[in-house]
């Protein structure tokens, strides 16, 4: 009888074992979920932007020059692969990022003599960038230039991947320029995942900043990150819309207008490398307005996956950096600069252009 008593009181020890272990895992979930869902970042549809900094330039030939470049919150070099595409990395090494980091403000400072830098994926503070600010490391390589900086990614804590979290991330798009640089705005789109990834994910937006040229020409520089992993490519599609139905409201102003940045879509013309390893999704001259224009190097690679290291010789690759550009733009040149993703698993975009009268 005693011994039945004992085996009895062993089952109900294993079952309240049992059931604290998977009651702990959903209390967790549950947490995590309720913070996220109280602190969500929820910014309006149409944001004033602060307008930081003094320029300092000389007057200078009607030739101007602008950069886009995903800078991949200094965390993805080179040596490192990335658990969304693939790969196992989640925060790369302190070392690591710190290579990146200077080896992008050495670019950048290097090129100063461009007139407009057009910068997504820009850590403010973030544990996968071990919490330095880059828009201010940004603003120590462009003396003499405004910057403008939207949010565009604000969560306290990303769980995933569940044994090693993202935690906070801090990050946006940075614009800088060395023009006279009037405003700034921050536009929401309006695409969304499904709750609760969308708790985790970007609040994708574009940011504007209004300038004008030396000659007093009216400009407007657009600065966009649109949707990645979006299987269907309707975010995007739905994105580009809302962007061109504000670019071509302000181009009817008689403003001239450049939009720059990271599209994850590949532009009008491009041959995709491998399409039956890779869905790419292609961009068409449809989704602009009469006469304006998409604008890309397409020799060059822009972004690589991040499924493995990278390997010049076996890495996909694509090109989905590029520009749009307002009726009056001349174009002079459009050219990636090859960095073999020494720093970013993106490439810069310089574009040369002019305004015609």
């Amino acid at each position: 009888m005693e011994f039945a008593t004992t085996r009895v009181q062993m089952r109900k020890k294993i079952v309240r074992i049992a059931l604290i272990l998977i009651g702990l895992p959903l209390l967790y979930v549950a947490a995590v979920l309720l913070y996220a869902t109280a602190t969500d970042f929820t910014p309006p549809f149409k944001e004033a932007i602060q307008v930081d900094g003094q320029i300092v330039r000389s007057a200078k030939d009607s030739i101007y020059s602008a950069i886009t470049w995903n800078v991949g919150f200094t965390g993805l070099g080179a040596e490192t692969d990335f658990f969304y595409d693939g790969g196992t990395v989640v925060t790369q090494t302190e070392a690591l990022v710190k290579k990146n980091r200077e080896g992008i403000c050495k670019f950048v400072a290097a090129n100063a003599d461009v007139d407009v830098f057009l910068f997504q994926e820009v850590d403010s503070a973030a544990k996968r960038s071990h919490y330095i600010n880059m828009v201010e490391e940004l603003s120590a390589s462009l003396p003499g230039f405004v910057r403008s900086f939207a949010l565009n990614y604000n969560v306290d804590f990303v769980p995933i991947p569940f044994l090693d979290p993202m935690g906070k991330v801090k990050s946006g798009l940075a614009s800088f320029s060395n023009l006279s640089t009037t405003q700034a705005e921050r536009r929401s789109y309006d695409s969304q995942f499904s709750w609760p990834t969308r708790l985790f994910f970007l609040d994708r937006c574009f940011l504007a900043q209004m300038a004008k040229l030396d000659d007093g020409t009216d400009i407007c520089f657009i600065n966009t990150h649109c949707s990645a992993y979006d299987t269907a490519g309707v975010m995007v599609a739905n994105e580009i819309k809302r962007l061109m139905s504000y670019a071509d409201s302000v181009y009817q102003t008689g403003t001239t207008v450049i939009i720059g940045g990271d599209w994850n879509q590949c532009p009008p013309g491009y041959q995709p490398k491998d399409p039956k390893t890779y869905n790419e999704y292609m961009l068409s001259d449809d989704q602009l307005p009469p006469n304006w224009h998409w604008i890309a190097d397409i020799e060059t690679p822009t972004n690589r996956k991040m499924n493995t290291v990278y390997n010049p010789e076996t890495s996909y690759t694509s090109v989905i950096d590029h520009f749009v550009v307002s009726p009056n733009v001349e174009v002079i040149g459009v050219k990636t600069i090859d960095l073999d993703f020494a720093f970013s698993d993106h490439q810069p975009v310089r574009l040369d252009f002019r305004v015609r009268k």
